[in-house]
């Protein structure tokens, strides 16, 4: 996917700066780039934030984490004797392995995953925002038909492409839908069809326009949201809007109001998705800081 071959390079370049090496390797272990990967490496308690979701993997029950990592490493005799010894250890309840697990995702994450954290979640919060426009404005009914082309939805049926073929019943449950900016090519859901039914889908890297790495983020371009009309333009943004949406909020014309948010966009302060003929416009999290702290452009 071309628009992760940039931050591809940067992670390969920082896991061998800071020997994370044998690290990627046990998570490529446990999460391999096809097939089944285990369910309690991704658990509802991480919505809660990274600490409490390590927590919770620390916590998967031994039965649990044994089943799991047999499906992963398969049954066959020779497949047995390829599985690490770490991994076997794990599924025999090793809790210092499971402490040692933990910390690795921790590493990984703090070197390769941080420093791509704003744009990746500006652009899921962007794929958020327009599927809530759409549920407004299309009801259920639209949202489901919009998740294509991977995605069809034949009432009461919703057909995925998915590598395997499963049937995955609802029972009254309800489906949470998850925009992922690390997804890649198919939809994914859990493999236990007892957990809580969830469907990842990847975030659409085509139509974005570019965000501005904060981290380089030129004095000129901040200099340039200093002034009254550009702060309200940020505080207008507290709710997605287009272009047309926002110029009507602000009550300037659409030219101007495409032009502050450009502004706001440079300093990465705002995130632009077109979506079919309009661009919706949604606060990056520094944008929201910066709305929500003290740091707000005071008029002028």
């Amino acid at each position: 996917m071309p628009a992760m071959q940039g931050w591809r390079r940067r992670a390969t370049s920082v896991v061998g700066q800071r020997g994370l090496v044998g690290a990627v390797r046990m998570l490529s272990a446990l999460l391999p780039a096809r097939g089944y990967f285990p369910d309690f490496l991704t658990p509802t308690a991480a919505e809660e934030g990274l600490r409490v979701g390590l927590e919770a993997i620390r916590s998967t029950p031994p039965r649990r984490l044994r089943d799991e990592l047999a499906q992963l490493t398969g049954n066959g005799a020779a497949r047995r004797r390829s599985v690490p010894v770490w991994m076997r250890n794990l599924a025999g309840g090793d809790r210092d392995g499971m402490a040692d697990l933990t910390g690795v995702i921790r590493a990984v994450h703090d070197s390769v995953i941080v420093p791509e954290w704003t744009e990746a979640e500006a652009r899921a919060e962007g794929d958020r925002a327009r599927r809530a426009r759409t549920v407004r404005d299309a009801g259920v009914h639209g949202l489901l038909g919009s998740l294509g082309p991977l995605v069809r939805w034949q009432p009461p049926v919703l057909h995925v492409d998915y590598p395997v073929d499963r049937d995955l019943r609802l029972d009254g449950r309800g489906l949470r839908l998850i925009p992922s900016y690390f997804c890649r090519r198919t939809p994914i859901a859990l493999a236990d069809p007892e957990l809580r039914p969830v469907l990842v889908l990847p975030v659409d890297h085509s139509t974005y326009r570019a965000v501005a790495d904060p981290s380089g983020t030129s004095p000129q371009a901040l200099s340039a949201l200093l002034g009254r009309t550009r702060a309200r333009t940020l505080a207008a943004l507290h709710d997605a809007a287009t272009t047309g949406e926002l110029a009507r909020r602000l009550r300037i014309s659409p030219a101007s109001a495409s032009q502050h948010v450009h502004v706001l966009a440079a300093a990465g302060l705002v995130h632009s998705r077109r979506d079919g003929n309009q661009v919706l416009h949604t606060l990056t999290p520094l944008g929201a800081d910066l709305l929500c702290g003290t740091r707000v452009p005071s008029p002028s």
